[in-house]
């Protein structure tokens, strides 16, 4: 391997970074670990969550729609701190605060001092989309910790030119590529970064190829779990394009406006511009070339606008440096900007956080549809129970329930033992692999949401599920059909009745 270089374009290793706010990065970051967790009870679990528990009983090395960690850190969390909403989501909670302390250190890096540090603390921290996937556990809330480790590595890297930090980036990348594959995205724009204004001197040296080994090995397992199951991952990814691509495209541009905040757009505008312009950041201009080469594949794709979030947090952490030095220069702008931030957060709250009567959440759910998947499961599944009754005892044994979605499996297995459900099942995402029943159970059949009714014969809608409280969430007024048995053995109609989105 090549010897660790000693300099990078002008700038010495031993360049010495601002101090780190310890103190301040420490008080905001606990501010939004006791928010979280007031909270984090509210209203109850997510369908993902419930998703999650599912998947963290079956342990596996990948499921169809994602690879492992995501589920085994739910079932963990559960398993330590609760098998309840606010259990599970300690986990969230601290990998939330986490993302936190990294982009104080990202502002760090990029020589922002103590206020710089606060303030792109402060910023994360309140922005609503951190809000949102801090609040509840999914697959973005540990893709935003590892996007921005890697992203604070890279930057480590540029600055010092220390071949040895390919090494940790290529396990920052492995263990993202164990969680979603997204971070490919990251890498392919990282990349064309720096071949496109450099330092392509990293690109040289032997470390590089260690950090690829490393990255290698820890996706391995994953990577070879999808191979043998025909690559379900990229199924998914491929329905999400054709579903929701032209959607995704067009509200591309808002979302990056709207995601963080509005409020912070020209914080992260003015990180963009400074990682272009300033000539003492000449070495991470890679970062100001990647944001916009993912976008663009984020668009040619159809993907997801939020992909790119880490990537405005990475910006916001290098805007914090030049908006403290704005605000610093006139006493009004410092009072605008508080009221403003304080607008702001109240916003973020009310669009992130279970701070509302469930009842009132209405309006909330056309700016973030997540809050009213998290009302209602128990009533659904007592729903479901009320159909299962309907059919008489003697047939319950050969009987089963089935389900359109892994969110009404999930809450069924959760809640479904108090009202004496069976286990559920269904044909939907790693449902799919847990199934078939067995051929032995023909008899009747309650099938939640009705959209598989040509699998079976003589079927008739017993109940409209109604939450109670008019919320127009993605399971009210799902109808609970009762079919008299399957066309054929389920181990036939199974490869029929499995989808992915």
């Amino acid at each position: 391997m090549s010897a660790p270089n000693t300099t990078h374009v002008g700038t010495p290793t031993a360049t010495l970074l601002p101090r780190f706010a310890a103190g301040p990065v420490a008080l905001v970051t606990t501010t939004h670990v006791v928010i979280l967790t007031a909270l984090s009870g509210r209203y109850g679990f997510h369908r993902d969550e419930l998703y999650f528990l599912a998947a963290g009983d079956r342990p596996a090395w990948g499921y169809a729609d994602q690879p492992p960690i995501t589920p085994l850190l739910v079932r963990a969390s559960a398993a330590i701190f609760g098998d309840s909403p606010a259990g599970v989501r300690v986990a969230a909670t601290l990998l939330g605060a986490a993302t936190v302390v990294v982009v104080a250190l990202l502002a760090r890096e990029l020589g922002g001092g103590r206020a710089a540090q606060v303030c792109a603390a402060a910023a994360t921290a309140l922005s609503t989309f951190v809000l949102v996937v801090s609040h509840m556990m999914s697959t973005t809330t540990v893709d935003m910790l590892l996007w921005t480790v890697a992203g604070l590595l890279t930057l480590r890297l540029l600055r010092t030119g220390d071949g040895p930090w390919w090494v940790a980036i290529g396990a920052a990348i492995g263990v993202a590529l164990a969680n979603k594959w997204l971070v490919l995205l990251l890498v392919a724009a990282l990349g064309a970064g720096l071949l496109s204004v450099g330092p392509r001197s990293v690109l040289r040296s032997g470390w590089l190829a260690l950090g690829v080994m490393v990255a290698g090995v820890l996706a391995a397992p994953v990577v070879v779990w999808q191979a043998q199951h025909g690559f379900p991952l990229l199924t998914v990814a491929a329905g999400i394009s054709a579903d929701d691509g032209t959607a995704n495209r067009v509200l591309f541009v808002p979302m990056q406006v709207a995601y963080l905040s509005p409020v912070l757009v020209p914080v992260w505008i003015a990180g963009l511009v400074r990682l272009w312009r300033d000539p003492r950041l000449r070495w991470a201009r890679a970062l100001a070339v990647a944001y916009p080469v993912l976008c663009v594949m984020l668009l040619v794709l159809g993907g997801k606008p939020y992909y790119a979030i880490p990537m405005l947090l990475m910006l916001t952490a290098a805007g914090a440096e030049p908006a403290v030095r704005w605000l610093g220069r006139a006493a009004n702008r410092r009072s605008n900007a508080i009221a403003a931030a304080a607008v702001a957060t109240v916003m973020s709250a009310l669009i992130a956080l279970p701070v509302l009567p469930a009842s009132w959440l209405g309006p909330v759910l056309a700016l973030n549809r997540e809050q009213g998947e998290q009302v209602g499961w128990p009533e659904f599944t007592a729903t479901v129970a009320g159909a299962w009754r309907e059919i008489p005892a003697a047939e319950r044994a050969s009987a089963v329930v089935f389900t359109s979605n892994y969110g009404q499996a999930g809450a069924i297995e959760r809640y479904g033992r108090e009202h004496g459900l069976p286990r559920p099942y269904s044909g939907h995402m790693s449902y799919a692999d847990w199934g078939p029943p067995p051929d032995a159970q023909d008899g009747p059949v309650v099938l939640v949401g009705g959209s598989a009714m040509a699998a079976f014969t003589g079927c008739r809608v017993v109940a409209v599920h109604d939450n109670g409280i008019g919320l127009d969430n993605d399971e009210q007024h799902t109808r609970i059909v009762i079919c008299e048995s399957p066309t054929r053995p389920w181990s036939q109609l199974w490869p029929l009745l499995r989808h992915f989105y």
